[in-house]
């Protein structure tokens, strides 16, 4: 077993009515709500999300909140003799669109996907996540809306929303910014974890579709955004019937439960998240140096918001690829007589796949991920 943090305090808000007294400062004296912090609030608040952990407990340790640290027991989630895989994230800038919106039910979404899609490309299943969710002044139904996102996620990937920090800091954020942090654990049994070392000139690439632009990438798509001379409330031109908004909010999508379902049959080499760096810089990280993965634009349709992001920006086709994750959340590798097994296995899932390329031998020291065809793909 092991503990964890996981204490929520600190937030604020005016319209939180607590039933304990408040305190007042003597004549000419200060209390923390006159710095900007709100004690009674950030338990109000505790209060509030207590249901929402709750709802993600799993075997191994019941989900809630409130105490100093929180058990997880690893035989009791079924594990013989396993290995401990950590992970920590964030959002990025996307928050900004989010806090522009006042859209704020999808970010939490985004912040355990972040961390649970690195978790099990190394093979691990995850089980416990911990949240920390800073801001200059809490707006109560905000950190709620956040807070179901992060349930949400949790149940998506079948881990446990055991804590985290809640903290307000005025004069650290201006009125309305927040930022986010998660940190999640899972494990593996000895001997389980992929790493890529068994991946071979001749294998295959499956890539397994995203929702849209995930969680990289949004310094840029903002800058894009503006340029257009749209705004975040505009109907979207590449997303009939949203806004702006709203579609670049959709979430990161979680490939946990996929993923793990190849990989117990045994289907898979290796996965690689494609998070920042997009096709070009993450599918590296899973391969040997003597080889390389060849990509075929042609092998999958480009979702229309990178078509949109190409065209707003003028992005050379090199340039997308190693920014965005250009409709491919999520690469497999695997050996050619498993190639059709992995892809119903993905499928039944939930997963849209397709077969995207193929790995060969490395000549001298080119590039490890090259995405070939786009002038075929990427255009129009």
């Amino acid at each position: 077993m092991f503990g964890l943090l996981i204490q929520y305090h600190e937030p604020a808000s005016e319209e939180v009515i607590s039933d304990a007294p408040k305190i007042e400062a003597p004549r000419g004296g200060l209390t923390y709500r006159d710095a900007g912090v709100d004690i009674d609030a950030g338990e109000a608040l505790v209060e509030a999300i207590k249901p929402l952990a709750r709802s993600t407990a799993r075997p191994g340790g019941a989900a809630g909140l409130g105490g100093f640290g929180a058990l997880f027991d690893l035989r009791a989630a079924g594990f013989k003799d396993p290995i401990l895989v950590a992970t920590t994230d964030g959002v990025g800038t996307k928050l900004k669109i989010a806090i522009e919106t006042g859209i704020h039910d999808k970010v939490g979404i985004d912040l355990v996907a972040m961390c649970v899609n690195d978790l099990v490309v190394q093979g691990a299943e995850p089980l416990l996540f911990l949240d920390y969710y800073a801001t200059g002044k809490l707006e109560v139904a905000a950190g709620i809306a956040i807070i179901e996102g992060i349930a949400e996620g949790c149940r998506q990937a079948g881990c446990a929303l055991v804590g985290g920090e809640t903290a307000e800091m005025p004069g650290m954020y201006h009125h309305g910014d927040y930022d986010l942090a998660g940190f999640a654990v899972g494990a593996a049994e000895r001997g389980e974890l992929i790493d890529g070392s068994t991946v071979r000139a001749g294998d295959l690439l499956i890539g397994i579709a995203s929702t849209g632009v995930h969680s990289n990438g949004f310094s840029l798509v903002r800058k894009i955004v503006e340029r257009s001379g749209l705004t975040f409330g505009s109907p979207a031109p590449f997303a009939a019937g949203r806004t702006v908004g709203e579609a670049l909010l959709e979430p990161t999508r979680i490939y946990v439960k996929s993923c793990l379902l190849a990989l117990r049959a045994g289907s898979l080499k290796a996965l690689a998240h494609i998070t920042g760096g997009g096709l070009i810089e993450n599918v590296p990280r899973v391969l040997p140096d003597d080889v390389v993965a060849e990509i075929d634009a042609t092998g999958w349709p480009l979702p229309q918001i990178f078509h949109w992001l190409q065209q707003q920006a003028d992005l050379p086709a090199l340039e997308l690829a190693r920014t965005f994750n250009c409709g491919i959340g999520m690469v497999a590798v695997v050996a050619p007589d498993q190639c059709e097994r992995a892809m119903e296995l993905l499928r039944q899932g939930g997963e849209t796949v397709w077969q995207i390329g193929r790995v060969r031998s490395r000549r001298g020291d080119e590039a490890q991920s090259q995405v070939i065809n786009t002038d075929l793909a990427w255009t129009g």
